[in-house]
């Protein structure tokens, strides 16, 4: 793992988001001195579910872990809009079906990847944060100003 992964890592680990679909709200520290805290990472997995057919994924605490970084070095309060954690196989094939951005062995269905937005930070600036952590995916989604976060290999895309 690159050695940049955690930086803004700290000694405990927070992360906080914001759902606009299901209104729920989550503020949680899930990691301290080196130790994932079970309950902890239990919540954020069901606040990350798809909504859209209530199912549940264990989320890969390394994506949870480059959201957090982040986070951190975005140097905000405000929680992050979450737009899309795990996906369904078959939500994904109904976005997709709307959407040319979706991939057809999206991460999201490994509960690898996130979306994300920032009310008080420009796509450019979270995807920046993010791309500085070496550690997955960044993808910039400027027309629906969001970032796509992954622990997929290295890479970016997106004007």
């Amino acid at each position: 793992m690159a050695a940049g992964f955690l930086r803004g890592g700290g000694d405990i680990r927070r992360i906080r988001m914001y759902s606009g679909r299901t209104g729920e709200r989550i503020d949680m520290v899930y990691w301290i001195d080196g130790d994932y805290i079970k309950d902890a990472v239990k919540e954020i997995n069901f606040f990350m579910r798809d909504w859209r057919v209530d199912q549940v994924k264990t989320m890969d605490l390394r994506t949870i872990d480059i959201m957090a970084a982040s986070h951190n070095l975005l140097d905000v309060s405000e929680p992050y809009m979450l737009l899309s954690g795990y996906r369904s196989p078959q939500t994904n094939a109904m976005l997709r079906s709307k959407s040319r951005g979706v991939a057809r062995n999206s991460l999201h269905m490994q509960g690898q990847a996130a979306d994300l937005r920032l009310a008080s930070r420009s796509v450019n600036q979270i995807a920046n944060a993010a791309s500085s952590c070496r550690a997955g995916g960044v993808g910039k989604y400027h027309r629906s100003n969001f970032v796509h976060m992954d622990c997929g290999d290295v890479r970016t895309w997106g004007g």
